[in-house]
């Protein structure tokens, strides 16, 4: 039987503007399901404009949740883009990447982590008069913060921010809001979080819920 999968974040995990098939945790199961891993396409739980006390208060009404095979958390560009001081977003981050762990029935090993992508270099960004450096910036510190408190708890992080500069402003990687993701995209975001997700599921059996 499948590994069920739970998928943890806002709107880059719900995938807006995107059909559903096209959405990165989707692709990464079907990948990981090529490859031989029975994988279950994931719970969903994930709206735009999340930041983390919303993402957080979501999990605390759809609970009870139970235990799942593999869990992915992507979240935080809310609370970049609504000014958050980078260290309420780690206190938060925390608290809900031991919630995730949790979901994985207590395994680290279990739980991937995608950093935040850089939304600055999109054409809304310009549009809307923001300055892409100091996007930049937060986003690093975010990012950096996000990274050792998921090596402290030996989870797997895996950077998608430096492909989302190298080619968010290309126009096939863009969904027609000009700020979220196409399905192009996001299949660069499941290709390189495959190789991570590969190493902690392989020899899983496929178990459910384990």
């Amino acid at each position: 039987m499948a590994l069920s999968y739970l998928a943890l974040g806002d709107s880059y995990t719900i995938g807006e503007s995107v059909p559903e098939a096209g959405r990165w945790p989707l692709q990464l199961a079907r990948a990981l399901r090529a490859d031989g891993i029975p994988l279950a396409d994931p719970r969903i739980i994930a709206v735009t404009g999340w930041t983390t006390g919303e993402l957080s208060a979501a999990i605390d009404a759809a609970e009870p949740l139970g235990t799942y095979g593999f869990v992915s958390l992507l979240i935080g560009v809310n609370d970049q883009y609504r000014g958050r001081d980078v260290d309420d977003y780690r206190e938060q981050f925390a608290a809900l990447l031991q919630r995730a762990v949790g979901f994985a029935g207590g395994r680290a090993d279990r739980v991937l982590v995608l950093s935040i992508p850089d939304w600055g270099m999109t054409p809304f960004a310009a549009q809307s008069g923001r300055d892409p450096a100091r996007v930049a910036r937060e986003l690093d510190a975010y990012n950096a913060a996000a990274a050792r408190t998921c090596a402290a708890g030996g989870v797997a992080f895996v950077d998608i921010t430096a492909v989302s500069r190298a080619r968010g402003a290309e126009a096939d990687m863009l969904a027609e809001d000009g700020l979220h993701p196409s399905a192009a995209m996001y299949a660069e975001w499941a290709r390189l979080a495959l190789p991570a997700a590969r190493q902690r599921l392989s020899g899983s059996g496929g178990r459910p819920g384990n």
